[in-house]
């Protein structure tokens, strides 16, 4: 083993809002997990894994040559470690939403960088912002851009309020009832989502005032009170809004769900049994759920596989 344990995370509300200023919550999911290893007899997935993350090195030595206010890594041990065959060793999905090049920036960062802001110092908004801008930089490598929200939160494993693009700060969310009927589950689509592309399509849509007007006017005012009712505790509130997120993403954001699910959605927000939404980009990967009644959901949704994350 060469680091520790890096988990994967879920962004509960905000996809997408975030690029344009809406609020999001993040939290750790710790049923996935990623570390950096070294291997005596590597395995051919370790030796591709290697193969990548040589890539990966390269770029990280090109960032700190464009920018050495921002970061500084170890390159002579990184490279060393890179020869010895150091690779990813995750059991995150890759493709699916739940932050597997997160979780691998932040061992690299963790592992291999100069002066780093530590987990256990003072976390002030302003280190908070450095981390962002710095994991930000170095997930661009994966997907061309990034806010760098992933990796902060497999860094630090704690929940993440984003208030706007400069201010976050760690969130404390209500606790679990585990007696609770109410649940977040995720679904596997049973294909993988390619994050870039689904960006492309989404930076494109900007483009055109209709789309930017339900942004700001539906998308980020019911994800901005999904995230405020979350906080609160406030289970009906939360319902109401989570209905109409679900609605706004099948009208306007249909590119992003994979075909097969599109009545699937339909159907919860008709009958009230559950509410599906994206979990980061879309495309594939799994989809986030919410259901008043567990049980109700599992009953219409038997078809699929489902994973509750977090009851209430």
């Amino acid at each position: 083993m060469k680091g520790p344990l890096f988990y994967s995370k879920i962004l509960l509300f905000g996809e997408y809002g975030i690029i344009k200023d809406s609020k999001g919550l993040s939290i750790p999911y710790n049923f996935y997990n990623g570390a950096l290893k070294v291997d005596e007899n590597p395995s051919a997935e370790a030796k591709e894994s290697n193969r990548r993350l040589r890539l990966f090195v390269d770029y990280l030595q090109t960032l700190q040559e464009k920018k050495p206010s921002l970061v500084k890594f170890d390159m002579e041990d990184l490279y060393k470690d890179i020869d010895r065959g150091m690779y990813f060793d995750s059991s995150i999905p890759q493709g699916y939403g739940v932050g597997s090049s997160g979780a691998l920036v932040a061992a690299f960062y963790d592992e291999y960088a100069v002066d780093k802001i530590t987990v256990l110092e003072n976390l002030t908004r302003d280190k908070l912002l450095k981390l962002k801008g710095i994991f930000g930089e170095m997930e661009s490598f994966f997907h061309g851009k990034s806010s760098g929200l992933d990796p902060l939160n497999s860094y630090l494993s704690i929940p993440i309020l984003i208030n706007s693009k400069d201010n976050i700060e760690p969130a404390g969310i209500p606790s679990q009832t585990q007696d609770g009927k109410g649940a977040v589950f995720l679904l596997d689509s049973g294909s993988v989502g390619e994050t870039a592309p689904m960006v492309n399509i989404f930076m494109e849509n900007m483009k055109q005032e209709p789309f930017r007007k339900m942004l700001k006017d539906q998308f980020v005012k019911h994800t901005d009170a999904c995230v405020d009712d979350f906080l609160k505790g406030d289970v009906k509130s939360l319902f109401g809004n989570i209905k109409q997120l679900s609605h706004v993403v099948l009208d306007n954001f249909k590119p992003m769900i994979p075909a097969q699910f599109h009545k699937l959605w339909k159907n919860g927000i008709e009958t009230n049994e559950y509410y599906l939404k994206l979990c980061g980009s879309g495309g594939g990967g799994y989809i986030l759920g919410f259901t008043e009644d567990i049980e109700k959901a599992r009953k219409a949704l038997k078809d699929y596989r489902l994973e509750v994350v977090y009851n209430f």
